[in-house]
């Protein structure tokens, strides 16, 4: 784990949304029965926060909440080995995206606090990104960021989720989806065959448009499909 930015990002969190969050990770950071513990799986979840400014994420609180409750529970379920992997997208710029957060689950760092942590991260974006901590960007490269972390973790070993929060508009060399015409290329390879699944959270959010968000998702779904991945979930609310 990067202690810098991890501190100072969850430092601003702990004096601004603390409280909010006391309430809605109550369930997350629940003692769980030790046979149940030690009957799930190792898994490896990475997780995509989007800063683009075409994502809602970034200034609704009350949506950025959302989505960082069912996330933690998500991290809430791992058992014991797994790996957590949290980083930022937008810009394909290595110094607008240098935070990243890891953790493994064991007994030093058991997956209701992990899961607390990544909790307030997420909902405390739009808190980050007003206060300067994170800053929006222009571009959204999804493509390039699923490139850069299959690379770098891999989806050999454990099951892998791959896990976005954004509205799932590419914007970048590869595509903008926010062209009525655009469509994401084909997959070069099968880079995602070992990959258990890829989920979108919040697709289209922002768009007030249903039939984009279904266009949305066809197009990721069979983006996924192609690249290997196991299976593809793209939700627009839940």
């Amino acid at each position: 784990m990067r202690l810098l930015p991890v501190l100072i990002a969850i430092g601003v969190l702990a004096v601004l949304v603390a409280g909010v969050m006391e309430r809605g990770s109550s369930e997350a950071r629940a003692q769980v029965d030790p046979r149940v513990e030690a009957a799930r799986s190792a898994k490896r979840l990475i997780i995509g926060i989007d800063l683009s400014r075409s994502n809602p994420l970034i200034s609704d609180a009350g949506f950025a909440n959302k989505v960082a409750q069912r996330i933690g529970a998500m991290v809430s379920e791992l058992g014991f080995a797994s790996e957590v992997y949290v980083r930022t997208l937008g810009s394909y710029d290595i110094t607008a995206n240098s935070f990243y957060y890891d953790a493994v689950i064991s007994a030093r760092q058991r997956p209701e606090a992990v899961a607390a942590e990544v909790t307030r991260l997420i909902a405390g974006t739009p808190v980050l990104v007003q206060r300067g901590v994170w800053t929006a960007q222009q571009k959204t490269n999804i493509l390039a960021f699923l490139d850069n972390v299959v690379h770098s973790f891999g989806c050999e070993g454990l099951d892998t989720d791959i896990v976005l929060a954004t509205d799932g508009i590419e914007d970048s060399e590869y595509a903008r989806l926010s062209r009525a015409d655009a469509t994401l290329p084909e997959p070069s390879s099968t880079l995602f065959a070992q990959c258990a699944s890829l989920q979108i959270l919040g697709l289209g959010q922002g768009q007030a448009s249903p039939t984009k968000t279904i266009e949305l998702r066809q197009a990721w779904s069979d983006w996924a499909k192609a690249a290997g991945f196991a299976s593809f979930t793209g939700l627009n609310d839940w």
